[in-house]
Parts: structure tokens; C-alpha cells; sequence
């Protein structure tokens, strides 16, 4: 978010004299290409404090706290106030300004130059070229703690000079500094390569006090001037006054020779204590502790030594990391530059260029500068997700086990930046941005992609393109790894390999071991063969350097070390990245081909081959820091495709079956268990890769089923949804359409796509199934009845309640003549049949229904189970819906208790159990505690399940109703249009759900004055529902009660009285003359009455009404009392479960 700062301070001063300095922000300021500013905070006001410096020439003290309160419209409630008193000192001065966030990051800083002139008797007379501040009245200024060295015009003053990449040890630094009453002025240096190093080290000398050079590597400029430059400019500068410098030195790199003029203080590889005190013996300060001061409590910079506080999965450093130094330093600018759109960067380039291991060293490099830093493979989405979700009990969350709690804990929590604000994460691997984009936080953090795929601009990222190394960053890294080689050998290697970085790490580990000369390699590189063909055999998307170069090298693994070959080969049958080749090695080994048996079983024989592979930089080592005894394997997908094109067909014969039997192996429990789904996340992106659904091996497909399982139950329904659809296909050609697997194939299919919404699809998937199965197996089969479950499911989704009924019937029927009336199977079969009543408004059926579910499932499966706490939620919302509200309050007042006790307060039987004890509430005529109960329910279902689930839109609708009735219009308002715009997107505009939610949005126009539109709106939610569920439906009337209202209010009485007196009527004749629902009705038809003049037939039938709400619902119920006051009633729709 882009602020300016506005000051008022004096540009001359007088020696003594007091000053009132104010400051205030503008902002929040437009992009710098006029783009209106973003507010990115959920709050309405963002909080940042300023601090004043003016030492050695002023004493600065703040008036109140230092505060500013930014509003997301623009300008604070008022500027901060400090107490500038001049010292004695003549001459040119300044005031030091910093501003800084909530999160205690300084955002804006700035220099304020004034000069300090004789007093004249007159402290605050105009100021040429400026507002002069008004004086201020000296007074007692409050005593200061001993903690720290208080500041005064003799305090030292420490310019620290420092690379971008070293920021986090300027700032520990500067901490340790400032708690001795140092002034410090941290100064980042650049590396202009037009500028000489003499020039730069010049500049310091015009900074106060004393220069402290932060040495490291970067900043002696990336190498674009040579260390002999340094060394003069370093003599010149330098050498005549030494006095005025100081150094540190934070790396174990060699450096220029000259450093030593410096005395630099050597403070890597010590802790922090050590380093402390060689710091202040450095400059000549006292090395006592000091103790904290209370007043600047807080976090403070950690030792940029020590890891974060939490570090997840990040690669190990690769100790011969080179170059890149420029890169790394761009990345770290970009990352942190402000304005809009930061905080996101991606490194995209070709495959081998080095993302990856750039992204590694600025984890390990800038770690310091976080207290959160968090990798994640990204290759897909089902990993990814698990491994953010993996966060959650690193910071401290509480959440439960499912996966999509924990990782809307997890974004939450960064968003917010609570508990920490310093966070890094970074996505590797990231090549399909529109498959996981919806699961990258925002917030005040810094997000890190890698990716083949630049077009993560289009999602808010900044790009930055890695290219190869250039031809010094080569050959340094071909000399570092191989130390055979000459300048001029590395030099024609580098160009021969195209300088791609992953190549030349092969080839170095390939010249360390080979007897053949670099003349000799190149060679065969020139020539491109000599290799056994296998350069032919490499696809041709490749340039021929590197297939050339790649067979070279599996020529050489092929006769040093051909166990290494097998294990790289298996690795391909896995995807690219992560390889679990722990579970190769705790497969059954009975039955493998010899060469696979050896090195599984030969613990000698399986290290020579990964330590082969690992010197030739063809794999890398990972283990999981939870579980160390599980080894891993990473395979650059580079070399995982040359690898697999090249492999024999016979091989791969052999191979793909090896990969595929430890896969159905792996120990993985039940896909029910939610502590088992890091099992399945770490299966499921290899299936594609071992070819699964090729397999006719039972426990292969027996594997296929349970991750199709695992990933319903999980909430991943788009790769489900992928996987199940392929598995259909290539089962159907494989085993024939009658086969019994596909059947339960179909069932698992089928619930992944119902969940994902499309309920058009499972239910042609359905009806098939149904067909073919009544035709084999007879109306009787286990297996026909479930698939005629699902269809009833199907078409209560698509809102066809009549055959939904029918075929749920049906369904009963079947499983009591096959296993009695009290198998769990009979007792669901009856529940569906309870749900389709309740869904064509016949309350009472369902009721009948309901009941006995209920009676027999505690008595089968006991008071706790789901299933009972299911039940007697549904015989609550029966009661309430048959208007019998006393009763449904009680009996769900317990129910929700009984729930959330046994379940906890996070599982969607608790949420369901809230939403109708809102709606009992409600119904009871307290609002407020109806808000409150569906309020909680809906913050914590978007949490857990996501914004699209129907019970989150459920809540969604009664949530917009009650703030409706609170008059909190705004929030319904915004509530209710994305439950249309959802309803309408998910299912269609015809649906009674999407009727419903319009005909409730008409109210809202209503109340906010708009009541011609809200009538037409109301018509059309009629006309929609009438023709959905028909002209007797509860839902029906209640869209024709409204719209009845709405015509009356917009002047329409003739059709207002029409659509009264035939919804009262309909309603005494559906839902029974007591009803509340018809009373409401009959209240509205009385208004028309009044209306038309006929008072008589209108005071009879309001006498009639309220008499009945006084006994139904309570002389004192809102409803009541509203009719007796003659406002007119309305109906809200309800979203019902399906």
C-alpha cells in the first residue's frame, strides 16, 4: 500500500528554542499508473507508528503516542505530535523519520534537513520557505530508564553500509547498536558497475560518524569490479584515515586481499553472544548486557545466524552453489519493494536453468529475515495442498484433521500475518498456476514460485526470468566441481553445453570419474554418438547437446555402476521431483526381476548406486525431517524424460510392474482416516506415472479405488473427478462393460462428481449404471440399489423431488426384503426417503418417517453416533417446519450440544445442527441470538469447507435474512448476491434453490426502497418456483406471499388481493389452518381487504389470524405483535439438505 508522508517541521531553528513537529500520511496513494489503490486489509483502519530522531543536534520526545490511523477511504483521525528541542550546536542538521507498519517494517523513511542558527530571543519566528511550527511550552521532560543509554548530543553516530542481501544482518546489528544509544543510519549500497569502487567508498566518508562495511561477498559488486580494484580503492580510501571506518565480516568466502585496512571483526560461524561482543570491541563500545527497555518491547531482529522459528522441507544448501550473486539480489528487491502487486514473484525459465536451486540459496541466504519459511513441491495440486495444510500445526493453529480446515487456518493465519508477519513461502514446481493459484496466501509475507510457465503474471506474480549461467558463472562452477579442467577447457565446455547449469553438473561429475580428457569428451559430444544409440532414443524436443551429453553419461553409469541405471530407471515410473523410493525398499521382494531384487535387498549395492547417481548430479538426496527414515530421491523432470525415453522397451515392461507393486504395498490404512491421508497424498501423483490403470493386478486396483476414495473424502473432486474419468474409460475397454469392478468404480466416480456440483453427469452415469444392472443382476442386487441411491441423490440435487421419492422407495424396499429393517443399510435408505418427503413439502410424512430412523438408529448404533446425531437434527427440523417451534427449540437446543461435544465444534454435523438452531431461534423471535448461532456456523463452514458447499450456502441464506432483519442491509445484500450468483452458476436459473434465494433478494430490495423491481422479482421467483415443485408447494406460497406484499406496496392491489386470498386458501389446505405459515397468509390477505375497502371480511379474518399466532407462536412474539400492528408479514426461503 502505497503512503506519503506529510510533515510540518522548521527549516531554521534557533539554538534552544522548542519546536512542535506534526506528521501525518497521505494514502492510500494510487499506482504509479493511475490505478485506483487497493485496500488489502480485511480491517477498516491499518495502525502505523512513526519515531523522530535528531540526535546529535535535536531531542526528540513524542506528544501521546506516535500513532497514525490510516481509513481505507483515505486520511487519519489526526497527525502524530513531537517536541523538537534544538541543541547548542550551529550549522546544518537534520531530523531523522521513520514510519513503520503494524508489524514494526519500516515503510517510509526520510531525512529532514534543517540548519540551527544563534538564538535571537525569538524561538518560533517564520521560517523562510516554510510553515514555521508553533512553540511549544517547555516542561518537566518524564525521567528515562537506565535500560538503555539514553541519547544526547554526543551519542556516536554509525553509518552501516551493507548489500541488499545482507539487510538481515544490518538490522541485527543496528538493533545491538541502538540498545547502546548508538545513532544508526543504515545505508543499503548499490553496485553500479560504472561506478568505481574508490567513488563508492568516498561516499561513505560524507555520511556522520563512523562507516561499519557489513562484508560479504555481494557487496563487492557481483564481480563487475575485480578484486585488484578493490584492493586500490581500498588503499586509497582507506589507508589515509582508517578511523573513519569499521568492518564486519559475515562470510567464510575469500575476499579482497585489502580487507584487512578494515580490521574486519569476524562474526560468521559464532553465536550470537560471541558475536555481539566482537561487534562492540570492533567500534569501542563497552560490551556490558544492558537490560531491556519496557518502552521498546517487541519483537527484535534475530541473529541472522539462527534459523527461523519454523523451517519446513526446504533443500538442503548445495555447498557448490555458485554465481548468481546479482540474481539473488533482484529477487530479494523484488520481493521487497512496495506498492500493489508485490510480495509475489516468479522465477520461470527453461528446465535445468537452476530455479529450483536459485530459490533454495535465497531460502537458506535470506532465512534470517523471516520467522516462517515453508517449501512446498507444487507439481499438483493434491501434494500441494497437503503440504500447506502440514503448516497449520507449526503455527500453533488449532484446527481438526481434515484438510481443507487446516489449510483456510493456514491462510487465514498468513493473511493476517498473526501469528507471524515475516513469512517466506515458497511453491516449487509451480508449472500449472490455474491448478493451485486459489491456495496461495496473501498478506504481508513473500510468496516464491518456481515454474516453467510465465503466464503466473496473469495471477498477480511478478516474473523474473532465470537464464542460463553466463560464461564466468560457468566455468567457475565447472572448475569448482571438476578441478581437472583449464580456464580455456571450461570455457569450451560451457559453450558446448550451452551453459545450462544442470548440464554442466553432470558433465563435472561425469569428468570427475571418467579416465577420458575434456578434448576426448568434446569429442564425443562433436560427434554425437559412440554412446550405444542411445542418443536416438532421446526425444528430439531436446537439443542435441543435450541428448548427446545425456548419453555420454548413461553410457558411463551404464558400465561403472549398472545398479545406478535400474534405480534411475525405476525413479522414472514415478513422477518427476520427490520420489518415494522408500517405498521400493519396504516392498514384498518375492518375485522381482533379479536385477531389482539385488539392489532392494543389498543395502552395499542400493548406496553405491545412489551415490553414483548423486555425483554425477543426476539425483539428490531428501529425507522428511518427520520421518528421516523414509529416503527420497529428487529427479529433475529433465532428466526424469531422458531417463524414460531412453529405457528399452523391456525394461519397461519389467520396471513399470515394480513401481506399480510397491505402490499397492505402501501402508496407507483406510481412506476414511483422516490421519492416513499424507499416505495417499504422497501415492496419488504417481499413479499417472506407473501407468495404474494399465494394471489387471487385483491390488493395484484395489489402490485405484481407494485413492479415488481418498480423494472424495478429502475434498480434491477436480483430480477425482480426472482420475475417476480415466479409470472409467480405459477399465470399460480393459475389462468390458459388465465387469463388477467397473460398478464400484461407477459408485466412486459418481460421488466425486456430485460433490464437485455436477449432478447432470452423475446422473447420466447413474441411470446407466442402473440400467445395465437391473438387466444383469435383477432389482434385488446390493450393487443396483446403491447405484439407485445415488440416482435418488442425483435427483434431489437437480431438484426432482416426485422421482427422487419414487426411486428412494424403491431403494427401502429392496434392502428390507434383502437384510431386514434394521441393517444400517435400511435405516439410511429410510432417512433419504424422510429427506425426499421433507424436500416436496410434506412435513408431516416426513416426520412419520423420521421418527422411527431415529428410534431404531439409537437403538442400533447408540445415542453418539453421526448417524443418530444426523437424525435427530432432521426430526428437529421437521418440528420446525410443521411450525411446532417449541418442540424443535428444545429438541435441538440438545441435539447441538450432544454434537458438538462428541463431534467438535468444526464437523459438518455440529455446523448443520447450528443452522437449525438458528433457525429454531428465529422462529422463536430472537433474532440476535439466530444471527449470532448462523453467524459462527457460516465463519467456521467457509473455513472448513470452502465458500461453494451447499451447507455453507445454506448458511449463507440465513445469514442474509437475519441481517436483513437487524437492518444490517449491506451485509445481506452482499451475502444474498453471491447466493444467487452461486445458486445460478452451480445448478440453473430454474432451480427452486436459485428461486428461492431470488425471492428472498426481492425483500432486500424492498427494504432498500427499490419496490417496483423488487415486485417484478418476486413475480418471476413465483413464476420459477411454480414451475419447479408446483402450484401447492410451501415454497410455492411462500414466494407468492411475498410477492402478494411487494404488489401491495407498489400500489398493485388487484393482483396484492388476488395472490392473497388464493395463497391463504392453498396454505389452510397444505399446511393446516394453524399453521403459522397460513396465519401469516391470512394476515397479508386481510391488509388487501382493508385496502379494497372491505373492513368487515378484513377485521374478520385478522381477528381469526392473530387469534391463532397468540395460541401458535405466544402473545408476545414478534410475528404477533407485527400483525397486530399491521405490518405485513413476508416468508424467507430455506435451502433444505438433499
Amino acid at each position: 500500500m502505497l503512503i506519503e508522508p506529510v510533515v510540518a517541521w522548521p527549516r531554521r531553528a534557533e539554538a534552544g528554542g522548542d519546536y512542535l513537529v506534526t506528521v501525518d500520511l497521505r494514502g492510500p496513494l494510487p499506482a504509479p499508473d493511475g490505478t485506483p489503490a487497493p485496500w488489502p486489509y480485511a480491517e477498516e483502519e491499518f495502525t502505523y507508528t512513526v519515531t523522530l530522531d535528531g540526535a546529535p543536534h535535536f531531542d526528540c520526545s513524542a506528544l501521546g503516542a506516535p500513532n497514525l490511523v490510516l481509513h481505507r477511504f483515505g486520511g487519519t483521525y489526526g497527525p502524530a505530535r513531537f517536541r523538537v528541542s534544538a541543541g547548542t550546536g550551529l550549522g546544518p542538521a537534520s531530523l531523522w523519520l521513520t514510519v513503520s507498519n503494524q508489524w514494526g517494517v519500516p515503510v517510509r523513511k526520510a531525512e529532514l534537513r534543517c540548519e540551527i542558527r544563534e538564538a535571537t530571543g525569538d524561538a518560533a519566528a517564520p521560517v523562510p520557505g516554510g510553515p514555521a511550527p508553533p512553540p511549544v511550552p517547555r516542561a518537566p521532560r518524564p525521567h528515562r530508564p537506565p535500560a538503555a543509554v539514553a541519547a544526547g548530543p554526543d551519542r556516536q553516530t554509525v553509518t552501516i553500509s551493507f548489500a541488499g542481501l545482507d539487510r538481515a544482518w544490518a538490522a541485527w546489528i543496528g538493533d545491538r547498536l541502538e540498545r547502546r544509544g548508538v545513532r544508526v543510519a543504515p545505508l543499503r549500497r548499490g553496485s553500479p558497475a560504472d561506478v568505481p569502487p574508490a567513488a563508492l567508498l568516498r561516499d561513505l566518508t560524507l555520511a556522520p560518524g563512523r562507516a561499519l562495511l557489513v562484508l560479504d561477498t555481494p557487496y563487492f559488486g557481483h564481480g563487475t569490479h575485480a578484486h585488484d580494484e578493490w584492493n586500490a580503492a581500498l588503499r586509497e580510501v582507506v589507508a589515509p584515515d582508517p578511523s573513519r571506518f569499521a568492518a564486519v565480516s559475515v562470510t567464510g568466502a575469500a575476499l579482497p586481499p585489502e580487507v584487512s585496512l578494515l580490521a574486519p571483526a569476524t562474526l560468521h560461524g559464532v553465536r550470537a553472544e560471541e558475536a555481539e561482543r566482537r561487534l562492540l570491541e570492533r567500534l569501542g563500545l563497552p560490551s556490558e548486557p544492558v537490560a531491556e527497555d519496557a518502552a521498546q518491547a517487541g519483537p527484535r531482529p534475530r541473529f541472522p545466524a539462527d534459523a527461523p522459528g519454523v523451517w519446513g522441507a526446504v533443500p538442503r544448501r548445495n555447498t557448490r552453489f555458485t554465481g548468481r550473486e546479482a540474481l539473488l539480489d533482484e529477487v530479494h528487491d523484488l520481493l521487497g519493494r512496495p506498492g500493489p502487486g508485490t510480495g509475489r514473484l516468479t522465477l520461470h525459465g527453461m528446465s535445468g536453468v537452476g530455479k529450483t536451486q536459485l530459490a533454495t540459496e535465497y531460502a537458506h541466504r535470506l532465512g534470517p529475515e523471516y520467522d516462517v519459511v515453508w517449501w512446498v513441491n507444487a507439481q499438483d495440486r493434491a501434494g500441494c495442498r497437503r503440504q500447506l495444510a502440514d503448516l497449520a500445526p507449526r503455527l500453533g493453529l488449532r484446527t481438526g484433521q481434515e484438510y481443507g480446515e487446516r489449510l483456510r487456518a493456514v491462510r487465514d493465519a498468513l493473511h493476517r500475518g498473526e501469528p507471524y508477519s515475516r513469512w517466506l513461502l515458497v511453491l516449487d514446481g509451480a508449472d500449472e498456476p490455474e491448478e493451485i493459484e486459489d491456495l496461495v496466501p496473501a498478506g504481508p509475507g513473500h510468496v516464491l514460485v518456481t515454474s516453467r510457465n510465465p503466464e503466473w503474471g496473469r495471477y498477480g506474480s511478478g516474473l523474473l526470468e532465470v537464464p542460463v549461467y553466463t560464461r564466468e558463472e560457468s566455468i567457475a562452477f565447472l572448475r569448482r566441481r571438476a578441478p581437472g579442467p583449464t580456464r580455456d577447457e571450461a570455457g569450451r565446455l560451457a559453450e558446448a553445453l550451452g551453459d545450462l547449469p544442470l548440464l554442466l553438473a553432470q558433465t563435472a561429475g561425469w569428468l570427475s570419474d571418467a579416465d577420458r580428457s575434456v578434448d576426448e569428451y568434446l569429442a564425443l559430444l562433436a560427434d554425437g554418438d559412440g554412446t550405444g544409440g542411445d542418443a536416438r532414443t532421446v526425444a528430439d524436443d531436446f537439443p542435441p547437446a543435450f541428448r548427446t551429453a545425456w548419453s555420454i553419461l548413461l553410457a558411463e553409469l551404464r558400465e561403472s555402476a549398472p545398479e545406478s541405471v535400474v534405480l534411475l530407471r525405476l525413479c522414472t515410473f514415478f513422477a518427476p521431483g520427490l520420489v518415494p523410493v522408500h517405498l521400493l525398499r519396504g516392498m514384498p521382494h518375492d518375485g522381482l526381476p533379479d536385477s531389482v531384487a539385488g539392489l532392494l535387498t543389498d543395502p552395499r549395492l542400493w548406496d553405491r548406486a545412489v551415490g553414483h547417481l548423486r555425483r554425477h548430479s543426476v539425483v539428490r538426496v531428501e529425507t522428511d525431517p518427520d520421518e528421516p527414515e523414509h529416503e527420497n530421491l529428487y529427479v529433475h523432470r529433465v532428466v526424469h524424460q531422458m531417463a524414460h525415453q531412453a529405457m528399452p522397451e523391456e525394461a519397461r515392461r519389467d520396471l513399470v510392474d515394480v513401481v506399480r507393486r510397491a505402490l499397492a504395498a505402501a501402508g496407507r490404512g483406510r481412506p476414511s482416516a483422516p490421519e492416513q491421508w499424507p499416505r495417499y497424498a504422497e501415492i496419488v501423483p504417481h499413479l499417472k506415472y506407473a501407468d495404474v490403470l494399465a494394471s489387471t493386478d487385483e491390488a493395484v486396483q484395489t489402490l485405484v479405488l481407494d485413492c479415488l476414495r481418498y480423494l472424495y473424502l478429502s475434498g480434491e473432486y477436480g483430480a477425482g473427478v480426472r482420475l475417476g474419468g480415466h479409470a472409467t474409460r480405459i477399465w470399460r475397454a480393459l475389462l468390458g462393460d459388465q465387469h463388477p469392478l467397473l460398478w464400484e468404480l461407477t459408485h466412486h466416480y459418481a460421488n466425486l462428481l456430485r460433490a464437485a456440483g455436477d449432478f447432470h453427469r452423475t446422473m447420466e452415469i447413474e441411470r446407466a449404471a442402473v440400467r445395465h444392472l437391473s438387466e444383469q443382476r435383477g432389482e434385488r442386487d446390493p450393487v443396483l440399489l446403491r447405484a439407485l441411491g445415488g440416482l435418488a441423490a442425483d435427483l434431489r440435487g437437480l431438484g426432482h423431488y416426485t422421482e427422487a421419492l419414487e426411486i428412494s422407495r424403491r431403494v427401502l424396499d429392496g434392502y428390507r426384503e434383502l437384510l431386514g429393517d434394521q441393517d444400517t443399510r435400511t435405516l439410511n435408505a429410510q432417512n433419504n426417503v424422510g429427506a425426499s418427503l421433507r424436500l416436496l413439502g410434506r412435513y408431516a410424512d416426513a416426520l412419520d418417517v423420521d421418527l422411527p430412523t431415529l428410534r431404531e438408529r439409537r437403538r442400533v448404533l447408540g445415542d453418539r453416533h453421526p448417524w443418530t446425531l444426523g437424525s435427530e437434527t432432521t426430526c428437529a427440523v421437521d418440528l420446525r417446519l410443521l411450525g411446532r417451534h417449541g418442540e424443535a427449540l428444545s429438541r435441538q437446543d440438545a441435539n447441538w450440544r450432544l454434537v458438538r461435544e462428541t463431534l467438535g465444534a468444526h464437523h459438518r454435523q455440529t455446523l448443520l445442527a447450528a443452522h437449525n438452531l438458528a433457525l429454531c431461534r428465529y422462529a422463536a423471535g430472537d433474532t440476535d441470538a439466530a444471527a449470532h448461532h448462523a453467524g459462527r456456523a457460516l465463519e467456521r463452514g467457509e473455513r472448513v469447507l470452502g465458500d461453494s458447499d451447499p451447507l455453507v450456502l445454506m448458511l449463507m441464506a440465513s445469514r442474509s435474512c437475519f441481517a436483513r432483519e437487524q437492518g444490517d442491509l449491506d451485509l445481506a445484500r452482499a451475502l444474498s448476491e453471491r447466493l444467487v450468483g452461486r445458486y445460478e452458476e452451480t445448478l440453473t436459473a430454474g432451480h427452486p434453490y436459485a428461486a428461492g434465494a431470488r425471492a428472498n433478494h426481492a425483500l432486500l430490495l424492498h427494504r432498500a426502497g427499490a419496490d417496483d423491481r423488487a415486485a417484478a422479482l418476486a413475480d418471476a421467483a413465483l413464476a420459477d418456483m411454480d414451475a419447479a415443485v408446483g402450484h401447492d408447494h410451501p415454497w410455492t406460497l411462500g414466494c407468492a406471499l411475498n410477492a402478494a406484499v411487494l404488489h401491495g406496496n407498489a400500489g398493485e392491489a388487484d393482483r396484492a388481493l388476488a395472490l392473497s386470498r388464493a395463497t391463504a386458501g392453498t396454505a389452510a389446505r397444505v399446511l393446516g389452518a394453524a399453521h403459522p405459515f397460513t396465519l401469516s397468509a391470512e394476515v397479508a390477505l386481510a391488509c388487501e381487504l382493508r385496502v379494497r375497502g372491505r373492513r368487515g371480511q378484513a377485521d374478520a379474518v385478522e381477528r381469526e389470524a392473530l387469534e391463532g399466532l397468540a395460541a401458535a407462536l405466544g402473545p408476545r412474539h414478534p410475528r404477533t405483535l407485527s400483525a397486530r400492528a399491521r405490518r405485513a408479514p413476508f416468508w424467507d426461503f430455506e435451502p433444505q439438505r438433499t
